[in-house]
């Protein structure tokens, strides 16, 4: 089993900044990838970004590029999402997510463990 625990989010006004961070803990040895999505009230669960475990190749919505960034921290199981020129339309919970398996990184279905989600609000 895997645990994911994401923190970071909060409130911040149009165009300001805020990082998200996902401690994964436990059989991360068999992890391939590691992806954020988000959800808004009433809109489903939506990918956001997504890195390989080696770091090698990151994925992003084309809602996001140019202005989030992934990475991760090797040593501490750790994956970050910065988040720069924040929007309104950013405003969600934010899930931090693993898969142990190829393939299918933009899809819900396609991950195998999913952290408890943070709230971003972002305020016009």
């Amino acid at each position: 089993q895997v645990q994911l625990v994401e923190s970071g989010g909060g409130l911040v006004q149009a165009g300001g900044s805020l990082r998200l961070s996902c401690a994964a803990s436990g059989r991360t040895f068999n992890l391939h990838t590691m992806g954020w999505f988000r959800q808004a009230p009433g809109k489903e669960r939506e990918f956001v970004s997504a890195i390989s475990w080696s770091a090698t190749n990151t994925y992003y919505a084309d809602s996001v590029k140019g202005r989030f960034t992934i990475s991760r921290e090797n040593a501490k199981n750790t994956v970050h999402l910065q988040m720069n020129s924040l929007k309104p339309e950013d405003t969600a919970v934010y899930y931090c997510a693993a898969k142990e398996g190829l393939g299918f990184l933009r899809s819900v279905d396609g991950y195998d463990y999913w952290g408890q989600g943070t709230q971003v609000t972002v305020s016009s």
